[in-house]
């Protein structure tokens, strides 16, 4: 299959939403949290990479937020290209995704880890499922608090969901968290042992989470990660 990019936006620093199509196909299902690999020749080399979708597709038409690597081999490609050109593309694929049931859940993320929650939280089984939901997110600097405005608005409307976002460097005059996602776990976490919590971040984050939810009684069936590197 092939991926058609139709347009792209810079939302954070070094950080770009792409809008992709599959033509050919009139629809393409996903569930959310899933991933595509693209594949593409580059200095050389065959090389492939996955990426969550940061949202529901819309008929053929789906959606990514990737950081630029500098020194990656594959990102720094992806940003060269213009709306039209393709990639050769294998997915949705993947068992990242929400639990059915939906239960109370706290989403950690740190940076475009939170592509995948953005495609949660945009989900009629998630949102209608009554879950107490909230989402820790970490990220440098403000303007890397990708799709804020769309997680304030939800914070707004549907009730039992909660945005925390902090920042490991604050501009001046910051009057909201700081430090990383870890500083906040137990805030998030509210006392409750009887959660679902989903990890989406490099592994550092991912891999010290884990281990300070096992200190406070979480079960392994209760923790599910995915990890950027």
């Amino acid at each position: 299959m092939e991926a058609r990019l139709v347009s792209y936006q810079d939302i954070g620093v070094e950080v770009r939403h792409f809008v992709f199509e599959a033509p050919g196909a009139d629809a393409l299902p996903a569930l959310p949290g899933q991933f595509v690999s693209f594949t593409g020749e580059v200095g050389g080399r065959r090389v492939t990479r996955p990426y969550s979708l940061a949202g529901l597709p819309q008929g053929n038409r789906f959606e990514l937020c990737l950081n630029r690597v500098k020194e990656g081999l594959f990102s720094p490609w992806l940003f060269e290209l213009e709306p039209g050109q393709t990639v050769a593309m294998q997915g949705p694929l993947g068992y990242f995704t929400p639990r059915q049931p939906f239960r109370d859940s706290v989403l950690v993320a740190t940076g475009t880890g939170v592509a995948p929650f953005r495609a949660f939280l945009q989900s009629e089984a998630v949102l209608a499922s009554g879950a107490r939901i909230t989402l820790l997110f970490g990220a440098r600097q403000e303007e890397s608090l990708l799709y804020r405005a769309e997680f304030e608005q939800l914070e707004r409307i549907r009730p039992g969901f909660r945005y925390m976002p902090t920042l490991t460097r604050p501009p001046e005059g910051w009057q909201g968290r700081t430090g990383r996602v870890q500083a906040h776990l137990d805030e998030a976490l509210e006392g409750r042992a009887d959660l679902d919590v989903y990890l989406c971040g490099m592994r550092e984050m991912v891999d010290d989470i884990r281990r300070l939810l096992k200190e406070r009684g979480f079960e392994r069936r209760q923790i599910i990660a995915e990890k950027y590197d």
